[in-house]
């Protein structure tokens, strides 16, 4: 059996003793972005046993994919989700409080949106 390699004395020495890690991370390259720049980006995680993504913070990140990788890194340290999305801050169109009347009164008069007309057959689950 092969000696251990030799300690550095480091943090990343002393993991690679213990088995944590065979091979140090990659280094990813950033973008030439000055990080007072970088976009905010919205995250959202679907858990083990959801069934859809909820909003679970914000971070700061120079592009999508390493704000999918800061996401995963920040949200799922604990291997909670099974999906990530990130969208930009700038693209999410949201209605406003005031708006509220006037936006959704158009679905009131579509009765047949409303489940009370339909049975829900035995056995069927998240409908």
């Amino acid at each position: 059996m092969p000696a251990p390699p030799e300690s550095d004395g480091g943090a990343e020495g002393v993991a690679r003793e213990a088995g944590l890690r065979d091979a140090p991370l990659p280094q990813v390259p950033l973008p030439e972005v000055p990080l007072h720049e970088w976009p905010l980006w919205e995250v959202f995680v679907r858990p083990r046993r959801g069934l859809s993504h909820t909003h679970s913070g914000s971070l700061h990140a120079p592009d999508a994919k390493l704000a999918l990788q800061n996401a995963r890194d920040l949200y799922t340290r604990r291997q909670e989700g099974v999906s990530i999305w990130v969208v930009r801050s700038t693209d999410i169109t949201a209605s406003t409080a005031d708006q509220k009347n006037s936006f959704f009164d158009p679905a009131g008069d579509k009765v047949y949106r409303h489940p009370t007309f339909y049975e829900i057959p035995d056995g069927v689950e998240h409908l």
